[in-house]
């Protein structure tokens, strides 16, 4: 620099140091705040770009636990969230990656070997290529002379990670034949491909679908003009805009939020759950805002050709079809779906049937047309004799576009705030033949006094069941209304049980709960079971077993215990047969001797407590029916193999209705340490009397202490007071489980904890939801301060008082 040398040469000694000083921070000022790469220049491990605006930054990052170095783009500010990451199958492991920038424009991270790892592979170099971080999150390279862009040379924004922005492709590019889609990371600290995707599929007119593998999740359905057929509209939204947009060489879905103060993302996560998160400057929080939850009707073609899925009641024909096996669809097993009641003639004179309230079915191998209308739609399928179903393409307005179906129609389910309306073609009302009809005027003449006769016959067998064996009654019930929730639900004959479990021999039992006993077993298929036999001495009766049968039948989650099958008999048995569970319950462990408590360390628990997080927000508010447990404790979560969770034992749960938040009953049911004050003293339940158990219950996990056994020497505060003490003191430490203090991050548990104690605040309006508690569970939001909990006593009590009342099942009766 010869040119300030030489300015520098008549200054003092203290002019000179003053003026590398302002020159040295206005140079480190500059570098950190760039967003641009030049050709060679490079960043490392703690170095990062960030955009103009300051909202991302680019850099090294690592992800929760792991120790590995991604080359990541986050919010700078908005929680530090990670939204892509370059190499996320072939992680920095040695803490010393480097990201170039080549002349020839290509981005290149290096591990510590000078090793390659990742390149942008951009398609061809060009002159002063330069690398940006944009405001919208997208890392470019293009020419230095913004001028002579004319669009990118390469774009982050064409590779996406696990989450969608706004500015983002969701679709096709016809030229270049570019797939944008978005896939989920094996863990949240493990960024390398998941098992589920988001893709665009376009072979007909354009329709998501929520990909396992190979194999279809969930199929979102087409675009109406508003949202997409398989998620229930739910009236205008305000939030954000999106669109399906149609170009010569393009096809996409994109979004944006509708103000500059709203952060707008949409995630997969590793379980296959697709979240809308916004951000505001007022709630400055992720709130999540719509969810994507595979459920029993988005098994693919569950009810085959022409039928449509109900969660509540299975399968049914559509209007002018019927099962095509009777008897497979009578057994439920409706894989062969349904058939026409009249074969079509193939002429103009064929009908068409409404079908109202249901979403779309699968558009591959259709044909669309956005400027016509309805009525030339209908023509226009009545002139092939292939098409079998028309709709608009939009539904806004008064609805415009043609959308025709050819072959069966396939994945139907019923949604009743679905608006978008299609017609199934079927034969002209009274277009049969004479000879048909006179022939069917015979059959009738001839076969009604036989029916008559049959009936009186029918009548009486049934007076004669119903008088000898009222006692079948309730079997008969839950069968019919059971397999109405789940066709793979067995009913097991009792000598099959009791085989199974060798006459329910003493050493094959495993457990005893409020219920009865619990047997394990194995099948003659080698299938290993867990039986609850009722017993006679317990409070729970036939209420309680038709409930959790019926309950449990209409739920599917990876968090919640499996039921195989149920069995009764005539004399009055009651069994429930599960999935076997070989690592017990969670009691078993965190109250158990030193030996099984250690066994559970930090990690381990910590992810029990995220999945049995997951279980209850599937429970309140991904599942049809929003469930309500009443009954969550360590011993009513069962583990399995690898130590995940399952949320067990719904004899006492309870659904709510859509527009239901909170329902009020006489016979107040559960476990003592575990009810929320509201519903303990006032009989008022909600999901906030879930989430009060949630807290207790973590509560335990983290201490290994028993809600009911606690006493301290120093005060006779329950355990809820002593947490809440302890975290006014700041004496957290003291809380945690010695078995897990070696194997625990100090700062995670501390934050556990205060999450739990936002949990058992005495107020349900005061309580998180539980999509709030897994997003503070599995991010790095910042936290509330929480109020008092509830039941925050001093008490005396003898230790046989306490003794009789731990973990005890009751049943209190309350003055209406």
């Amino acid at each position: 620099m010869p040119f300030i040398s030489t300015k520098l040469l008549g200054m003092s000694k203290m002019s000179k140091c003053f003026f590398f000083i302002i020159f040295y921070s206005f140079f480190i000022v500059s570098i950190s705040a760039r967003d641009i790469l030049s050709a060679n220049q490079s960043i490392q491990t703690g170095e990062t770009i960030v955009s103009a605006s300051g909202e991302f930054e680019l850099g090294f990052f690592s992800l929760g636990s792991s120790k590995n170095q991604y080359l990541s783009i986050r919010y700078k500010n908005a929680g530090g969230i990670t939204i892509w990451i370059a190499n996320g199958g072939t992680p920095v492991t040695d803490a010393s990656g480097t990201l170039t920038f080549s002349s020839e424009g290509t981005l290149i991270i290096l591990s510590g070997t000078n090793s390659t790892i990742w390149s942008s592979n951009s398609s061809k170099s060009v002159v002063n290529p330069v690398a940006q971080l944009l405001d919208t999150g997208n890392l470019v390279i293009r020419t230095e002379n913004e001028a002579d862009q004319g669009g990118f040379l390469w774009q982050s924004f064409d590779f996406p990670d696990n989450t969608f922005l706004p500015g983002m492709k969701l679709g096709k590019n016809l030229g270049t034949g570019l797939d944008w889609s978005f896939s989920s990371w094996k863990s949240n600290d493990d960024p390398s491909l998941g098992n589920f995707h988001v893709k665009l599929d376009i072979s007909g007119y354009p329709q998501l679908f929520l990909w396992n593998g190979s194999a279809i999740y969930l199929r979102i359905g087409p675009w109406n003009g508003v949202t997409w057929s398989g998620i229930p509209d739910s009236g205008p939204n305000n939030a954000y805009l999106e669109d399906l947009v149609f170009k010569d060489d393009e096809i996409y879905f994109e979004n944006e939020p509708t103000n500059d103060s709203m952060i707008l993302r949409t995630v997969i996560e590793p379980d296959g759950r697709v979240i809308r998160y916004t951000w505001t400057d007022q709630t400055n929080k992720w709130e999540p805002t719509i969810f994507l939850q595979a459920d029993y009707c988005d098994d693919y073609g569950r009810c085959g050709a022409y039928g449509s899925c109900n969660i509540n009641s299975l399968c049914r024909c559509l209007d002018e079809f019927q099962p095509q096996n009777v008897e497979a669809w009578l057994s439920l097993n409706f894989s062969e779906g349904c058939v026409r009641k009249r074969q079509l003639n193939c002429s103009i004179r064929d009908d068409f049937v409404l079908q109202s309230k249901t979403k779309l079915p699968d558009t591959r191998g259709s044909s669309y047309n956005l400027s016509m209308n309805l009525e030339d739609c209908k023509k226009k399928c009545l002139e092939n004799c292939s098409c079998t179903a028309y709709a608009n393409t939009n539904i806004t307005g008064n609805g415009s576009g043609c959308l025709l179906w050819f072959g069966d129609l396939i994945d139907i389910r019923d949604q009743e705030q679905s608006v978008h309306d299609f017609y199934v073609r079927v034969v002209a009302s009274g277009s049969g033949s004479s000879t048909s009809s006179r022939a069917r005027r015979i059959v009738l003449i001839v076969l009604l006094p036989i029916l008559s006769v049959l009936t009186v016959v029918l009548g009486f067998y049934l007076w004669h069941v119903c008088k000898y064996r009222k006692k079948t009654t309730e079997g008969g019930l839950i069968e019919h209304e059971t397999n109405h929730g789940r066709e793979d639900l067995a009913v097991f004959d009792f000598r099959t049980v009791a085989n199974a479990t060798t006459n329910f021999s003493y050493s094959n039992k495993i457990g005893e709960g409020g219920f009865g006993p619990v047997y394990k077993g194995v099948l003659e298929n080698g299938q290993e079971i867990a039986v609850k036999r009722h017993s006679t001495n317990s409070t729970q009766g036939a209420e309680e077993f038709r409930n959790e049968v019926l309950c449990i039948a209409k739920l599917q989650h990876r968090n919640l215990v499996r039921l195989l099958g149920w069995s009764t008999t005539v004399e009055g048995e009651r069994m429930l047969v599960y999935e076997y569970m070989p690592n017990k319950s969670l009691d078993y462990f965190i109250f158990g001797d030193i030996k099984h408590r250690t066994s559970l360390d930090w990690p381990t628990r910590y992810n029990i407590i995220n999945g049995i997080a997951k279980g209850i927000l599937y429970l309140h508010e991904d599942s049809r029916l929003r469930v309500i447990h009443r009954d969550l404790k360590a011993s009513n979560i069962l583990l399995d193999f690898n130590m995940n969770p399952k949320i067990s034992d719904f004899g006492m749960a309870r659904s709510f209705g859509d527009s239901e938040t909170e329902l009020n009953t006489a016979r107040v049911v559960g476990t003592y340490g575990y009810m929320s004050p509201e519903y303990a003293i006032e009989g008022a339940f909600s999901v906030k009397s879930d989430i009060y158990s949630f807290g207790v219950l973590v509560i335990e996990i983290v201490t290994g202490i028993k809600c009911r056994f606690f006493n301290h020497p120093s005060h006779n505060l329950n355990l809820m007071g002593h947490v809440w003490e302890s975290y006014k003191e700041d004496r957290l430490l003291e809380l945690i489980d010695v078995s897990i203090l070696e194997s625990s991050d100090q700062h995670e548990v501390f934050r556990v904890i205060l999450i739990a104690l936002l949990c058992v605040q005495q107020y349900p309006e005061d309580r998180p939801n539980m999509s709030s508690v897994l997003m503070m569970l599995t991010s790095k939001v910042s936290l509330p301060q929480p109020k008092q909990p509830g039941f925050f006593t001093e008490r005396k009590l003898d230790e046989t008082y306490s003794s009789s009342l731990s973990n005890q099942t009751v049943t209190i009766v309350t003055p209406r």
